[in-house]
């Protein structure tokens, strides 16, 4: 099912809903698919600007950066699929060993579910009574679906046995630990989880199968706090299993952390937890390095306190188009918020392309100060950095918002040729 409704993605015609698509592609009702196979190139075959690309080099790399940290380590892999919401990366990461996909709110699980995904962990407290039918209804009819959640409130708890009640289907449930006061979500202290456990443990619905949380909330996060996080994390696992919490029928005890900044900490620590009664699911979440980006995650990535463990490649850019030199200090691209991620930092300005004769060259002293609707604002050093029609290639920060932006995106080889057209559903 899922491969089928990936393959049918290519039968899309290429229409007005997509940005930066070629226009002559809609005239001749081309789909995705007839418009890949042609091979066109980025600069000369007819897309227009602003463009988002994916470069195809630096994505397979950090597939492959990803799949043999979790291996060389011995951790499970559920990319965190909100980064992307792209069914064809997920059946890649799936196809490099990823455990299954997670998701945040029950629209994603639905699109993955649509897509063939057979093991989804939605890492958040999931009350809301229809998304808790359609689940019930997703595992009484597909025996192979693996669906597991977050609670952390006893409330929590009963909203979900209420809503489950008479559904013929069990939920399993991880516990989660707040990464501490101020953080985000999770229950505070090892009483509070230990209260919702046994609430679980009276629901008839739900099956408490571990533990689980987010160490990039930990207050004023740093080695030690996150180290001393996870180490609370993983003892109320051990916690929770000398005391019988899980149910004879529980195959195995799932233990999940890890978002893009701290995977090193997850894996140190994971590799400590002592044999538990069953095995041990060591489930790393980590979504946002399969496109990485220019900013916020080239600083933050564990692989800079471990470049002997690899390194991840920023995979994004945006192509705009000056469009105004009012004057030679100031120059305006056609990009702004409806196209560009700006909630973690400004986009940096890395390369200027010729229309004239395609020459590309570093966009040295040029910088973006602001950001309108449909406008960069460029600040040059001189009259020569910039001329109207020059292409000017963007990077930016937090894949996040830079996905929800563009429906379907190219993807570009090295050589300037678009071979592939990523889907995204938002």
């Amino acid at each position: 099912m899922g491969s089928d409704a990936v393959r049918r993605l290519a039968d899309e015609p290429v229409d007005h809903r997509f940005k930066g698509l070629p226009p002559d592609a809609e005239r001749s009702a081309l789909t995705v698919g007839q418009l890949t196979a042609e091979r066109r190139d980025l600069f000369t075959g007819g897309f227009t600007t602003p463009v988002l690309t994916l470069d195809a080099d630096a994505l397979a790399h950090n597939l492959t950066a990803l799949e043999t940290y979790a291996r060389r380590h011995g951790l499970a892999f559920a990319p965190h699929g909100k980064t992307c919401m792209a069914p064809q990366l997920f059946r890649r990461q799936l196809e490099r060993g990823a455990w299954g996909i997670t998701a945040a709110v029950p629209h994603q699980a639905r699109v993955y579910r649509a897509f063939g995904i057979q093991r989804i962990f939605l890492a958040n407290e999931l009350v809301d009574t229809a998304a808790l039918h359609w689940v019930a209804a997703e595992l009484a009819a597909d025996p192979a679906f693996r669906f597991v959640c977050y609670v952390d409130s006893v409330r929590g708890v009963r909203l979900m046995d209420r809503a489950l009640a008479g559904r013929g289907a069990t939920v399993d449930v991880v516990v989660e630990l707040g990464a501490g006061e101020g953080a985000r979500t999770g229950a505070r202290t090892e009483d509070d989880c230990r209260a919702v456990a046994d609430a679980v443990a009276q629901s008839d619905t739900l099956r408490l199968v571990g533990v689980a949380g987010y160490e990039a909330e930990v207050p004023g996060a740093d080695p030690e706090s996150v180290d001393a996080y996870l180490r609370r994390l993983t003892g109320l696992a051990v916690e929770f299993d000398k005391a019988g919490r899980f149910r004879a029928d529980v195959e195995e005890i799932v233990v999940s952390a890890g978002g893009s900044s701290w995977f090193d900490a997850v894996a140190d620590v994971f590799a400590q937890l002592p044999d538990l009664s069953r095995p041990t699911l060591r489930l790393l979440r980590s979504g946002a390095y399969v496109s990485h980006d220019h900013g916020w995650y080239t600083r933050l990535t564990p692989f800079n306190r471990h470049p002997e463990e690899g390194g991840l490649r920023p995979a994004f850019r945006l192509w705009t188009q000056v469009v105004s030199r009012p004057s030679p200090t100031q120059a305006f691209v056609n990009a702004g918020k409806r196209d560009i991620a700006y909630d973690l930092g400004l986009p940096e300005a890395e390369l200027v392309r010729d229309p004239l004769d395609g020459q590309e060259r570093p966009a040295t002293g040029i910088r973006v100060v602001k950001l309108s609707d449909q406008h960069a604002w460029l600040e040059t050093d001189s009259a020569d950095d910039l001329q109207v029609g020059d292409w000017v290639a963007l990077g930016m920060s937090h894949p996040c918002t830079i996905f929800e932006k563009w429906p379907l995106i190219p993807v570009v080889e090295a050589d300037g040729t678009v071979g592939d057209y990523v889907r995204t559903f938002f």
